[in-house]
């Protein structure tokens, strides 16, 4: 079953190890005859700061309003960024404080009742990079970015998470280990 597939790189620089994951998965999604968009956030003109928050508004840039309807087209969004601080890069989460905003990802129900999703029958895969072992990550810090995106991120705006994949670490990793995690991220989006 052929799918529409986004993929949001995350990481600031292109040429990262994430940009490679990225080409790999893209890669493989079309080989596997989904439609994939690759979007890469570090090509985007956009201020990332909601400079009023939810308060006023504020224009979007084009690319923003392109991002979205991306968002719209797509069935799966695959998220792909470096663990930096135990969150993501400022340019990702400054991608994500711009687009999901309410009336397009949710809308606030009257007199203070909650809030309906508006980007459901997606899923989202998280592939995320770091330098620190996986366990650390998990046991001494609780995966606080994987809690994150889960609940009031993808939850409030109706986006199944489906998987969350790392490499890591990245930094000790050799030549055959990173060719080994972009075979099997070609692989992942064949499946």
């Amino acid at each position: 079953m052929t799918r529409h597939v986004l993929i949001i790189l995350g990481h600031p620089a292109a040429d990262s190890f994430g940009g490679a994951i990225a080409q790999s998965y893209l890669k493989g999604a079309q080989e596997a005859g989904h439609q994939a968009k690759l979007l890469t956030l570090n090509q985007l003109q956009f201020d990332p700061v909601m400079h009023q928050g939810y308060k006023g508004s504020q224009t979007l840039e084009p690319s923003l309003q392109a991002a979205q309807a991306d968002l719209q087209w797509a069935q799966e969004i695959v998220f792909i960024f470096p663990l930096w601080w135990g969150g993501m890069p400022a340019l990702l989460k400054g991608f994500l404080d711009r687009t999901l905003l309410p009336g397009f990802a949710f809308k606030y129900e009257p007199k203070g009742k909650g809030l309906t999703p508006m980007l459901t029958g997606r899923t989202a895969r998280l592939i995320i990079t770091m330098d620190t072992p996986r366990w650390i990550d998990r046991w001494l810090y609780g995966s606080p970015v994987v809690r994150q995106f889960k609940y009031p991120i993808l939850r409030f705006c109706g986006i199944k998470l489906k998987q969350v994949r790392y490499m890591s670490p990245v930094v000790k990793s050799t030549a055959n280990q990173r060719t080994t995690w972009l075979k099997q991220m070609t692989e992942l989006a064949q499946s």
